[in-house]
Formats: C-alpha cells, structure tokens, sequence
C-alpha cells in the first residue's frame, strides 16, 4: 500500500472535551511506524510479551480482508502526536453468522480519560454503515478481544455491554524437560516441505481440519498470501505427515527472531496443529508435536509455545497439557449483539 493520503479530520460524537485532541483518518505507509510504537507501548503495559516489526504491518496491510484501511481507521492526535488508532473489519462465519470487528491502541498515558470510549462508540457506528449494505441472512455481532492482562480493554469492553463468548489460553512448554515417546502412526511419513508448490495442499488440508471448529471460516488466497510474505514463515520449519499423496496432518512451526531478541528468550512457536477427520485419534498430533519440539531444541530453543481455544471439542487442552504444555495466559473474545 503505497499510496498516501492527507487524512480529512474525523468528528465524534461523544469525544472528550481534552485540548489539542483530534481525531483523523489513515495517511498511508507513513502511519506505519507511529503504529508500531504504540503496539510496543502497549504491549508493555499490559504485559503482553509479543513483537511486531514494521514489515509485519506493512505486509499484513497489503492483504486485509474486508477492510479498506483508509476508510476503516481512527487515529486519535493530542497536539499533532497520535496517542492512539482503530480499526474494523468484518467476517462471515460458516456457521452463517456475520461478525463485526474492531480493535485498538491506546497509548498507556491517555486512558480511563473516555477516548477510548468514544472511540469505540465511533467505530460500532461506523460498522452498522457497513452492515447496512449486507444481505440480513443471519445473527450479526460486534466482535473484539483481548488478554487477561489487558485491564484497561477488559473493562471499556465490559463497560460498553460486551460479554465474554469464548475463551482461549497461551501455553508454552520447557524444552528442558523430558519428551514423552509418541511414535508417529503406521503406514504416515512426515517429509520435509521443499516445493512451494505443496504450500497451498498442506494449507488447504489444514484448513479443512478446522472445520469442525468454532467461529471457523475458509481461508481466503489473499490471507494466504499475505501469511506467505510475512517475515515469520517459515515452512522449512514445519512438521507434517503424509499418507501417500495426502496431508494427514500438520504443525506450522515457526520463530520470531525480533520477539526473542526483544524479551531475552529463545521460543519457538508450534502452531497451527490439525489432524484432518480420517487420522484422527491415533496419536498424530502427539507426535508431530513432540517432533517439533525436539528439532527446536537442536536449533537451541528453550521453549515452545502456542495457543488453544479452552472450549475445543478435539480435547486439544487436555492433550497440549500432557505434552507438558503449561497455561501462561487467558485470552477472552467479546461480543455484543447488533442491534
């Protein structure tokens, strides 16, 4: 996205009376790095232990889905500085429901100061336009999130009549600790990824598993390029088994080299785990993952880690916990009715 703008100032309705504070749209690539300061801000007020480099954001804003950025943001500006900035974007479920997101930023320093709130509000408006040019084929919801740790959003969300739907954990594993045996089951062959041609075979295969899967949707073949470009892929990496010519099942590991650097650690991330529908309960999973483990080790990882949604009905939690797999954090998803 090269393309920049001279962004028109955006009036609320219910902003707070505070001097100098002004509200304007997306400007372009030159937001980039205002942004990624105010996620480390952020970050490090409510103690979430993520990075997220600039060519993250660049790469990810060249392929969004369902939102035009320079339509679907809100900055906010005390005295020409941005303290914080929004956005939305929206999802049909294949359960048919459609899900209506906003999330944001707020620097530390301007919050409990009804920015945020106005913010907020600005944005449910915002996304009624948007759905008022959509087929009424289905419940629809505002959608956002955020970690236990996140105090500050928790309770402007709760505040603003969100309610908890669903919870999910960030777990992560020593690798110091003893592996547990999981022989891979018979007649499987986990072979290396070296064809980009086969990318998209095991993404599709992996997609398929999580079917069964609440709040699932297909991935699109622009999020699959946009996860493809990220600075973070790393299928060379990545475990997975085949039966024949078919995926049986996978874990899409990968590292973030700024992240371990930023929190003076050596984490590697074994995400993405599915076993598609015909090799399931078989010890797959298991063993990919112990697989996975013990090549992060060699690499000189000290831990893994990844998230679960608490509720899967695959009994994922309970197996990632005998794996040796410890709960660090809660991450909640919050809905409101649309009305």
């Amino acid at each position: 996205m090269k393309t920049e703008k001279i962004a028109q100032q955006i009036q609320l309705q219910h902003s707070p009376q505070i001097p100098g504070l002004v509200f304007r749209g997306f400007r372009g690539e030159s937001d980039y790095p205002i942004m990624a300061r105010l996620i480390e801000a952020c970050m490090q007020e409510d103690s979430n232990e993520h990075s997220t480099s600039l060519e993250e954001i660049a790469n990810q804003y060249q392929h969004l889905i369902n939102c035009d950025p320079f339509k679907d943001m809100l900055f906010a500006e005390v005295d020409g500085e941005v303290i914080g900035y929004s956005r939305v974007f929206w999802e049909k479920l294949s359960e048919g429901i459609r899900i209506y997101n906003l999330f944001g930023n707020l620097h530390p320093a301007w919050r409990r100061k009804g920015i945020g709130t106005a913010m907020l509000g600005y944005n449910e408006t915002h996304l009624l336009q948007i759905a008022a040019d959509h087929p009424q084929d289905g419940d629809r919801f505002y959608q956002s999130w955020a970690s236990d740790t996140e105090k500050s959003t928790n309770a402007l969300l709760k505040s603003q009549g969100y309610e908890p739907i669903r919870y999910g954990f960030e777990m992560v594993r020593d690798l110091n600790e003893s592996f547990p045996e999981t022989p891979l089951p018979e007649g499987l062959e986990i072979r290396p990824v070296v064809e980009e041609e086969h990318f998209w075979t095991i993404v599709k295969a992996s997609d398929e598993a999580f079917k069964d899967h609440w709040g699932y949707r297909p991935i699109t073949d622009e999020e699959f390029l946009g996860w493809r470009n990220d600075p973070n892929f790393r299928p060379e990496l990545w475990k997975v088994a085949w039966d024949g010519d078919q995926v049986a099942g996978s874990v899409q590991n990968f590292y973030n080299p700024k992240e371990n650097k930023d929190f003076n650690r050596q984490r590697g991330y074994t995400e993405g785990i599915s076993t598609r529908r015909p090799w399931r309960r078989r010890g797959l999973a298991s063993a990919l993952i112990v697989e996975s483990m013990k090549m992060f080790k060699e690499m000189g990882m000290t831990e893994t880690a990844h998230g679960v949604d608490a509720e899967n009905t695959s009994g994922a939690l309970n197996l990632y916990k005998k794996l040796g797999y410890m709960v660090e954090k809660e991450e909640i998803i919050y809905r409101k009715p649309m009305k």
